[in-house]
């Protein structure tokens, strides 16, 4: 079965979710041009995706992806949380920050029963998952709408994992690709090959159709994709600098400068690896620090750092999320983006 078929769209192309760079507009936008628009719901309260789903809708009639991540909450561990306080106090006291008086922050949110409720009023035709999957229960319940199942697989094992768990396609997810790693079976980054690399061997691999992720951000990259077995792409990176994403000024400016060529792997910032420009507290810090509290609670103490030195322009403490190659980035709208992709197919 083509991705077109089994997506409901015209063109075998996923506009990538992109939690805390887009909302509705920006799926909207992919979606009217004939991609598979998403809606990231990772860092959005149940309320709030009940919004931006409605925005989608009122859009729309299309099909579009939701898209959520699937990890397990950790439990506070006070000990390395203040390990990583202290980490960041030469940091603070540069900025007149006061630890003590930064709240806790889960950051992001697992797939939830309370986020299948307010999801099954709208029954979207695609739900993605990122880091695995969920419960069979909450499994169970998306499939009964008649909503097509994705997940990401960063190894050819957690591609044939994701098949015997019945998901209707595979996103091969590159080492090359901005943001979170999709890594669920491991913890080990020598692991993850790069997308030209792992999308022959999970093609070969899985029976499923097989959507390549990492890198690919113009007409030619997708060609060589589908050149190498893929049923579609998914592009994240090159949407960014699109007017419907909701990224800040220094992260478009990041993403505009000689800077972007230099992307790296980094816990930093949530307290899982995710692909990002280096900046100034990765740099000084590592990229990867065992201090960093599990993932997603790194967030909260980098945060007020991040939302001073935004507000003086500066992107130092900002996760700069950026695939590696940032060349397909373009200030013109995302149906453009879109439909210059699709002219290599």
């Amino acid at each position: 079965m083509s991705l077109q078929r089994l997506l409901g769209t015209e063109l075998p192309i996923i506009q990538a979710p992109m939690a805390g760079a887009q909302g509705a507009a920006l799926a909207v936008a992919a979606c009217k041009a004939g991609a598979l628009g998403s809606l990231p719901c990772a860092m959005l309260t149940v309320d709030a995706m009940r919004e931006e789903l409605a925005s989608i809708r009122a859009g729309t009639d299309r099909p579009y992806n939701v898209n959520f991540f699937t990890h397990t909450p950790p439990a506070a561990d006070e000990r390395r949380e203040a390990a990583w306080r202290a980490a960041l106090t030469p940091y603070y006291k540069e900025y007149g920050i006061d630890p003590n008086a930064i709240p806790a922050d889960p950051g992001r949110a697992p797939f939830t029963a309370d986020a299948a409720d307010a999801l099954e009023d709208f029954r979207p035709a695609v739900v993605s998952f990122h880091f695995g999957l969920p419960s069979k229960a909450l499994l169970d319940r998306v499939r009964a709408w008649g909503s097509k199942i994705l997940s990401s697989a960063t190894t050819v094992d957690e591609a044939l994992w994701l098949e015997a768990h019945g998901v209707d396609a595979v996103i091969a997810q590159g080492v090359e690709a901005g943001g979170h790693r999709g890594i669920f079976l491991s913890e080990d980054l020598s692991t993850q090959p790069g997308t030209f690399a792992l999308l022959p061997q999970v093609v070969r691999a899985v029976k499923v159709p097989v959507i390549a992720a990492g890198g690919i951000a113009d007409a030619k990259g997708v060609a060589a994709a589908m050149a190498l077995g893929a049923a579609g792409v998914q592009v994240g990176t090159a949407y960014l600098l699109c007017p419907e994403a909701t990224i800040s000024a220094v992260h478009r400016a990041a993403l505009k400068s000689e800077a972007a060529r230099n992307t790296v792997l980094t816990n930093l910032f949530t307290g899982r690896p995710a692909r990002g420009i280096v900046n100034r507290v990765i740099r000084e810090l590592g990229p990867l620090s065992a201090a960093a509290p599990a993932f997603p609670l790194a967030t909260s103490a980098i945060a007020p750092l991040r939302a001073k030195a935004e507000s003086q322009g500066s992107g130092d403490f900002s996760p700069l999320w950026s695939g590696q190659n940032a060349t397909g980035c373009r200030e013109i709208p995302a149906g453009e983006i879109t439909r210059a992709l699709a002219e290599g197919l």
